[in-house]
């Protein structure tokens, strides 16, 4: 695909998660906003209120003025109080006036996103939180659309309400989340120099990826088939996102191999923040 053809699938996946997001919430009675989810300390009002907030402030909308508790005990980083600040904000807030401003946030982003003037590698600033920085104009994209699909697969097992897992968000995060496996094995779980990891990923998304570690410890990730790998974890698609962005360890996962490695792999396969 062209530069401008990525910018634009990037921007149809978006739209497609965000308008279920919308679509999924819109019906639900008032107690149903304060079911769990496996974001931790997360409702599906958290959510959705997590959503609207990063989209209003790339729109640059200004933070609210709101004073965060200090016993919220799934807030451990600055960051994640960045993030908790106008979550927590909403917590009051009825049915009504979360789908109300989910729609007209919805309104106003596609509106900017067919306006924008910026070129694909054009860099932009994501966020103004601690981990704030420039990113292609690209690159911010694919991030909202994983981001986006990971979130409306929370609200849908929250919910009780399974779809759109082979959707155009998920073959992005799909993507998204190989890229950052070869960290994960090499670096988190100290994989040593010279294993060869096979993940096989069956389901709605199905691949198959060879992670292999080099003599200085470093990972790479590939298509090409390992005849005799240390460790072959097979599991489907929705566990391997589970898994991948931190929300526990749902399995099944059929492990093969050096038992010992595979479970430090698995301890640290989360690859999100």
């Amino acid at each position: 695909m062209t530069d401008n053809q990525t910018v634009q699938a990037y921007t149809e996946a978006w739209t497609h998660s965000i308008e279920s997001i919308s679509e999924l919430v819109a019906p639900l009675p008032e107690g149903s906003w304060n079911r769990a989810t496996e974001c931790p300390g997360w409702s599906v009002r958290d959510i959705v209120s997590h959503v609207i907030a990063v989209e209003s402030e790339l729109l640059g909308d200004p933070r609210p003025i709101h004073s965060l508790p200090r016993d919220l005990r799934h807030v451990t980083t600055e960051f994640a109080r960045y993030i908790e600040l106008p979550v927590d904000k909403r917590r009051c807030h009825t049915a009504l006036e979360m789908t109300s401003e989910l729609e007209y946030t919805i309104i106003r982003r596609s509106r900017a996103l067919r306006n924008a003037k910026q070129a694909p590698d054009e860099p932009v600033r994501w966020s103004a939180g601690p981990l704030a920085g420039n990113v292609p104009y690209h690159e911010l994209l694919r991030m909202r659309a994983f981001d986006v699909w990971v979130h409306e697969q929370d609200l849908r097992r929250a919910l009780e309400t399974p779809g759109n897992l082979a959707a155009p968000g998920a073959l992005i995060t799909r993507d998204s989340l190989l890229e950052r496996l070869p960290k994960a094995v090499a670096h988190n779980a100290g994989a040593p120099a010279g294993t060869a990891l096979v993940v096989d990923v069956t389901g709605p998304v199905e691949f198959l990826r060879t992670v292999r570690v080099d003599a200085a410890g470093r990972g790479t990730v590939d298509e090409s088939i390992s005849l005799a790998p240390d460790v072959q974890l097979t599991m489907d698609w929705e566990t391997y996102v589970r898994l991948a962005c931190g929300r526990g360890r749902p399995g099944p996962v059929t492990v093969e191999g050096d038992k010992e490695l595979a479970d430090r792999v698995l301890a640290n396969f989360a690859v999100t923040i």
